[in-house]
């Protein structure tokens, strides 16, 4: 646990831990995907945290798949996120926006523009979403020409310079949990037959080109990614080659000089440690559900540089406190995690608040 407060170099930043808040989806956006000031409030609780990676931003319209969720690729996004990063950084902390382009995990009635939703072929999730009218069937997407493809790299790229003006310390792309990125690796949801369809090294061609615009962009240090190999949420499979695929998409992207590799932990110990292996920069692991008593095993054991959390650090807005000092945890309330008001995103007590305090 020692080693977790210790400084650690992740691209140009040195943080003062070890401990990273994973990205949460908490759709409490304006409609038009302006962060208000709740979201300045309930990141800027949690700044004592090594790094904060910001919830899934939608990089574009066409890139929204639920309701309420932000965006940063407009001049009202820039100033609202802008409101956040003033948050964080006033009391020292760090953050990373996460681009998240949902590809078929959208509905029309969820999108400004209300338009059929993109994907890499037109194979819908077979699961349903919530809409303002109710959970409703994903609808069939449709199949992205290779100017769709074009555009939604250019809208990646353009939203990481929003990011960037709008005072994040750099982007993380979402390429995990069955989002457009994802979609792409997946053979259960990619049946191109063209340059970015078929084998491994087309269907990691989206990936690679998203990350290469990205570090162009804004500076590969300022750029990060995020994978959930074996992940099968919504219908995803990325098929026997999955482990293949993903130490060939980490070993060409770790040639670029990104900030972090991100990896949300799955079970297949042999793939986490060659990924390990073939990562040059700062490792992040997350392990859903890893339970308090083995936090800062995987530092420890030199297996990451950095640990995410989700779950207990929303629920503990001094959750570097209580881990510092064996405090217990608050318990995450369900219910309350998409949409709402303050209740259940920040209103949950500090130690002080609860009475809990020593001294």
């Amino acid at each position: 646990m020692e080693q977790m407060f210790s400084p650690v170099t992740v691209g140009r930043l040195t943080l003062p831990n070890r401990f990273v808040m994973g990205p949460m989806t908490r759709s409490r956006a304006e409609y038009d995907g302006t962060p208000g000031p709740l979201a300045a409030h309930y990141y800027s609780q949690r700044a004592d945290v090594g790094l904060i990676v910001a919830e899934g931003t939608q990089p574009s319209d066409d890139g929204q798949g639920y309701l309420t969720t932000p965006g940063i690729y407009t001049k009202a996004h820039i100033e609202g996120w802008r409101q956040v990063t003033d948050a964080i950084h006033e009391p020292g902390g760090h953050i990373f926006i996460q681009l998240m382009h949902a590809g078929r995990m959208s509905h029309p009635d969820n999108t400004p523009h209300h338009r059929q939703a993109l994907a890499p072929s037109a194979i819908a999730p077979d699961t349903d979403m919530f809409t303002a009218t109710g959970m409703q069937p994903i609808p069939t997407p449709r199949e992205m020409t290779m100017e769709d493809i074009r555009q939604a790299i250019d809208d990646f790229r353009h939203a990481a310079r929003c990011a960037i003006e709008a005072g994040a310390d750099g982007v993380e792309i979402h390429g995990a949990s069955g989002y457009l990125v994802q979609q792409f690796l997946a053979v259960s949801s990619n049946r191109r037959t063209d340059d970015y369809g078929g084998p491994i090294e087309n269907r990691t061609r989206f990936a690679m080109e998203v990350a290469a615009a990205i570090a162009e962009e804004i500076g590969p240090d300022r750029t990060a990614i995020r994978f959930s190999p074996g992940s099968t949420f919504s219908g995803i499979d990325e098929g026997p080659e999955g482990p293949a695929l993903y130490r060939h998409l980490v070993a060409e992207l770790d040639k670029l000089g990104l900030a972090y590799l991100h990896l949300m932990h799955l079970g297949n110990e042999e793939l986490l440690h060659d990924l390990r292996r073939i990562w040059s920069q700062a490792f992040i692991i997350n392990r859903p559900g890893r339970p308090w008593e083995e936090i800062g095993r995987d530092v420890a054991a030199g297996l990451a540089d950095l640990e995410s959390y989700g779950q207990m650090i929303l629920a503990n807005p001094d959750f570097i406190t209580r881990i510092r000092t064996g405090a217990p945890l608050n318990e995450a309330d369900p219910p309350s995690f998409y949409g709402g008001n303050e209740k259940g995103y920040t209103d949950y007590p500090t130690l002080a608040e609860s009475g809990l305090a020593s001294g």
